[in-house]
């Protein structure tokens, strides 16, 4: 999952000049960057085994989490707010219902049936926190700089980050889905530089995704770095294999 410190490339392998000078406030991404999601489908086939007593194909369930997951990412902008989510969380479940014909053949009335799917849903969805974010939000927090979350999520994030203590580190948080726009959307970095209260210029994002985290900080004016925990992204400039490289940016804040 993650690189021990010991065996990642120092700070210098990979971080270039625009990472030069004192870290006055982090933004950091969450899904990839903060939390790893565990395995959805086979907790998904799971939930459901208990729930209707039927044992389904593990690639149906794995083509209906897929097709869940994709409709979420593309309305996720609708969760803004807990009706608003509860009602993108029910249109995610009825889109793992129609792909599971096993449970639409099932005698359970429909909306008894959805409301089933839902609850194993939302429990297939877990998120663990990465021991190296857990290790740079502490040292963030033993040296002054200002933390904030910049995510594309909705607004149940702040309820996932509590549930993990990762609260207790942040100035602020930032979700596209409150904010009305997602990464790479300047913004989003704009929104985290108030939050943490500072210029955008004073801004140094860490994120896992090239386009959306990486391009999308610097056009906006702040400083990013790329976490590339699986070494797909070798050609990036300004990268890291595990968070901990850049606890000795913090130690110059």
């Amino acid at each position: 999952m993650t690189a021990p410190a010991s065996a990642a490339p120092g700070p210098a392998e990979h971080l270039g000049a625009p990472l030069d000078g004192p870290v006055r406030a982090l933004s950091l991404d969450a899904l990839g960057t903060i939390l790893c999601l565990e395995p959805p489908a086979p907790r998904l086939r799971r939930a459901l085994a208990a729930r209707f007593g039927v044992e389904l194909d593990r690639a149906a369930v794995e083509r209906a989490i897929a097709a869940e997951i994709a409709y979420y990412r593309a309305h996720h902008l609708e969760g803004s707010d807990p009706a608003r989510l509860d009602d993108l969380r029910r249109r995610c479940a009825q889109v793992v219902d129609r792909h599971l014909p096993e449970l639409v053949a099932l005698e359970a009335r429909a909306a008894e049936r959805e409301a089933a799917v839902l609850d194993a849903l939302l429990d297939a969805i877990a998120f663990t926190p990465y021991p190296d974010a857990l290790r740079l939000l502490a040292r963030a927090r033993q040296c002054g700089v200002p933390v904030v979350v910049a995510s594309n999520w909705d607004c149940g994030l702040a309820a996932i980050l509590a549930e993990h203590g990762i609260d207790s580190y942040l100035r602020g948080m930032v979700t596209s889905a409150e904010l009305g726009a997602a990464k790479p959307d300047r913004r989003v970095f704009e929104a985290a530089a108030r939050a943490a209260g500072v210029a955008v210029r004073d801004l140094l994002h860490v994120g896992d995704d090239p386009c959306a985290d990486l391009v999308g900080a610097r056009l906006a004016g702040a400083r990013a770095v790329l976490v590339d925990r699986q070494g797909v992204h070798p050609e990036a400039r300004d990268r890291v294999e595990a968070l901990d490289q850049l606890v000795p940016l913090l130690s110059t804040a």
